[in-house]
């Protein structure tokens, strides 16, 4: 059994004065005392009641902020709020996101140094085409994206859809179909220039707005043989929920969009040309088809669209407000007027899409309001 440890001396306090003693009582982790009253003294007014069940009075509380003998660490101040502690960790945890992005990027260190640089975490990618797997079947869909001007949701669509019909096993091009020239927006013409451009290696088309992101992957994009599938149908869009729209997505074989002639090319500005495309599928004897089973209602996309921030140019100017509620049944993809600027193919985030820049025509005799003069 080790002999019992000697009890220590009280060692004086700087300056000669007799550190506490009996009569004394520490203030805690602050260094502060306050005298216990000499046997017969006169009582002093009692401390006020602290809550209950603690342990220590609000004046402990304050004084346990501070370091023994009135000292600090020599990083903050004496007295310490609760929001000066809380700016400080949040700068230290900004400091530390920045210097785990810079390290990671590889511009935290110059090279030569002998610190090794992290690789970023790399962001999920779309599966890889292989063209003799089966399993992608043997359709190729063209995604057809009328656009002007709306860079933001651009950024978001591409890697989004490249990576949502990947998924899927779909084979696919992407082609965004900017229209650069001067007239009005013409979603209609846009789609018939799209269709006329995607080539032989495709054999149904999406006519997709940018602006609407599938979010359930029981949605089918599969080869509509039975006719033209409405996958944003009125059961499911966000915003339009009438019997015969058939706007946002819709998908068809290139055969029934030629036997439809294509979508009117009379439609500037924004609307309507969805309605007098229902008119010509019901003219060439097709159905309308659409999605069956989906239980997430109007949570099934997302519309990345926001009115207050983009206006849609929704006047009518001239005869247009009683032309828009006719059927043009001379025009559509045999009479479209365009020229292409450039075709680049580019990559967004990893996904590959061909940008189209297309200059559309206009005959101010027959459509007037293709311009705002």
């Amino acid at each position: 059994m080790s002999p019992p440890c000697p009890r220590a001396r009280p060692r004086p306090a700087p300056g000669g004065r007799k550190a506490a003693g009996p009569g004394l009582v520490s203030g805690g982790a602050a260094g502060l005392s306050q005298r216990v009253p000499k046997p017969g003294a006169a009582p002093g007014p009692a401390p006020a009641p602290g809550p209950p069940g603690t342990a220590m009075g609000p004046g402990r509380r304050r004084a346990a902020l501070r370091l023994r003998g009135g000292g600090s660490l020599g990083l903050l101040p004496g007295k310490v709020s609760v929001f000066q502690l809380f700016f400080a960790a949040l700068l230290l945890g900004f400091a530390s996101l920045l210097w785990l992005q810079l390290s990671c990027s590889g511009e935290g260190a110059p090279p030569g140094r002998g610190v090794p640089r992290r690789p970023c975490p790399p962001e999920p990618r779309a599966p890889p085409v292989a063209d003799d797997d089966p399993s992608w079947g043997p359709h190729r869909l063209a995604l057809l994206v009328p656009f002007r001007e709306r860079f933001e949701e651009l950024l978001a669509f591409v890697p989004y859809m490249h990576r949502f019909l990947s998924e899927k096993r779909i084979r696919h091009h992407i082609l965004v179909l900017n229209q650069v020239d001067h007239f009005r927006f013409n979603r209609a013409s846009l789609i018939n220039v799209g269709f006329l451009e995607s080539g032989n290696d495709t054999d149904y088309i999406a006519m997709h707005d940018v602006d609407l992101l599938p979010l359930n992957e029981q949605l089918d994009y599969g080869y509509p043989e039975a006719g033209p599938f409405h996958v944003a149908s009125p059961e499911l869009h966000p915003l339009y929920h009438y019997k015969t729209y058939v706007g946002g997505i819709l998908l068809l074989t290139k055969q029934h969009y030629e036997m439809c002639n294509g979508m009117s090319n009379r439609f500037w500005g924004w609307g309507r040309e969805d309605d007098e495309f229902y008119r010509r599928i019901k003219g060439a004897g097709l159905q309308v088809r659409r999605p069956t089973g989906i239980t997430t209602g109007y949570e099934t996309f997302q519309h990345l669209h926001d009115p207050a921030w983009r206006k849609r140019d929704q006047k009518r100017i001239a005869a247009q407000k009683q032309e828009q509620f006719k059927v043009d049944r001379e025009g559509g993809l045999n009479n479209v007027r365009y020229r292409i600027e450039s075709r680049t193919a580019l990559s967004v985030a990893g996904a590959p899409c061909t940008v189209l820049n297309i200059l559309l025509d206009c005959d101010t005799n027959e459509t007037p309001w293709c311009t705002f003069g």
